[in-house]
């Protein structure tokens, strides 16, 4: 019987919480341990779901057991048991930890916070899986970004894609830590064209021509993208839906089925019993895409809190090396999290 990958998760925060749940559910990974610093609430709970927590500094240990939190031992105790280390530490801490994981030669996922320069690599599932078989290390991007690469691949797949221009509406905070800042009343145009979601999309896929600008909005449930999309050569718009259809993370939704904002579909994803009510797909209004010729038009909703950790998943398989398709990995992935671009059995767009 072959063993299953031993994964632990460094930083259990907005992301870091929602992978190890998720490592948790794959039948063939193993969570054995969490590595933070905060005292708080966030570290009660984990130890509700009986899973060990660690350390993540020398300061921490000691701030953790004066709190009365248990504690299995200090992050370099966790590194030793492990084969697949997830760095989910704020942007940049990520980083100072690189030189441990790569002391231990032991394979490391960092999020879309780090620069692609860290890894070497960047990640999403459905267009880089292949070339991170077996590698030490990967970025999985940015929740923006694996929006972006999921959807215009799916067109580059279909022999759609000639260039994509898209417009990001940003949500300012996570939700969570909507009571510390954010923005309110304003919008904030991102300063530079392009934003860097389009560069950071073509560290996944150098081929993708692609710009994108972007403006930060007073509301934390989602992001929400608008995309221009010039073709390859005219077609209808069934054409189109078929390509969106080719992804298992893309959701076509239709009018009729009232998901007219955000807030709406994240309700839905509450009441299908999804965890959080994570939304892990691409949320795409069907009915809304239009074509005109050779050019499309479309919109979509990301779910910032959720929609790298499916990626995440995938990433982990890839750098073990003992799965080297990626559409396997998504199966199996999607299984295990009731992923399905389906929204109502029986009722495809």
């Amino acid at each position: 019987m072959i063993k299953p990958i031993r994964v632990a998760v460094n930083g259990y925060g907005v992301i870091g919480k929602r992978v190890a749940d998720a490592v948790k559910a794959q039948k063939d990974m193993t969570l054995i341990g969490v590595a933070d610093v905060a005292t708080d609430w966030r570290t009660r709970v984990l130890q509700t779901k009986g899973v060990p927590l660690f350390a993540a500094t020398p300061k921490a240990f000691d701030e953790l057991r004066a709190a009365g939190r248990r504690t299995a031992g200090q992050l370099d105790d966790l590194l030793g048991e492990v084969d697949v280390i997830i760095d989910c530490t704020p942007k940049h801490v990520a980083a100072d930890n690189v030189p441990l994981y790569r002391a231990r030669s032991l394979k490391f996922i960092l999020q879309g916070g780090e620069k692609h320069a860290v890894t070497g690599h960047s990640f999403v599932a459905e267009a880089s899986f292949e070339t991170a078989v077996g590698r030490q290390a990967t970025r999985v991007v940015s929740c923006n970004t694996t929006a972006t690469v999921r959807t215009l691949s799916a067109l580059k797949r279909a022999g759609l894609l000639q260039r994509a221009r898209g417009t990001l509406l940003r949500r300012a905070t996570d939700p969570w830590e909507s009571h510390k800042g954010g923005i309110m009343n304003t919008l904030v145009p991102e300063p530079e064209i392009p934003s860097h979601q389009g560069p950071d999309a073509q560290t996944v896929d150098p081929d993708l021509d692609v710009v994108t600008m972007a403006v930060k909005v007073p509301e934390t449930i989602a992001h929400l993208h608008y995309w221009s999309v010039q073709m390859t050569r005219p077609v209808d718009k069934e054409e189109v839906l078929d390509a969106f259809r080719s992804s298992s993370r893309i959701l076509l939704m239709k009018d009729a089925y009232g998901l007219d904002a955000l807030n709406a579909v994240k309700e839905l994803m509450a009441d299908r019993g999804r965890s959080r009510g994570d939304l892990y797909e691409v949320a795409l209004w069907a009915d809304m895409l239009t074509v005109q010729g050779d050019e499309l038009f479309y919109a979509y909703m990301v779910d910032n809190q959720a929609i790298v950790v499916p990626e995440t998943i995938d990433a982990i398989r890839a750098l073990d090396g003992r799965e080297t398709s990626g559409r396997r990995s998504i199966a199996a992935t999607d299984l295990a999290m009731g992923i399905d671009n389906d929204l109502f059995a029986g009722n495809r767009v």
